[in-house]
């Protein structure tokens, strides 16, 4: 078993409040990393969300963070090391920090 810290960041720098996760697993694939993550993230934007609007279901969610992954609006970071490839698997050892870094495409560009 694997204990590691799921960190969001934004491309300005800011860092959201690490998550601690425990993985029955200690090698898994970067695809399973991210479908991880979203699966423990509760929906963003729920509280701006009309009432009536249904949530987003996780399969989705994670539909569109391995594309933005793909299209580099998303990169991964498994302690200081970027991983590349979804297929990629990676040895969790007690203590990693995975972080998922959001970039946003620059307007006009």
């Amino acid at each position: 078993m694997a204990t590691v810290t799921f960190v969001e960041k934004t491309a300005s720098g800011v860092r959201g409040e690490g998550r601690v996760v425990e993985l029955v697993e200690e090698r898994v694939t970067v695809e399973e990393l991210i479908r991880r993550r979203v699966f423990l993230t509760p929906a963003e934007g729920s509280a701006r969300r009309p009432a009536q609007t249904p949530a987003e279901p996780p399969e989705a969610r994670a539909e569109a963070a391995l594309r933005a992954f793909a299209g580099n609006g998303l990169l991964v970071l498994v302690g200081d090391r970027q991983v590349t490839e979804l297929d990629e698997e990676i040895e969790l050892a007690a203590g990693t920090e995975v972080t998922f870094l959001r970039l946003v495409p620059l307007v006009g560009g």
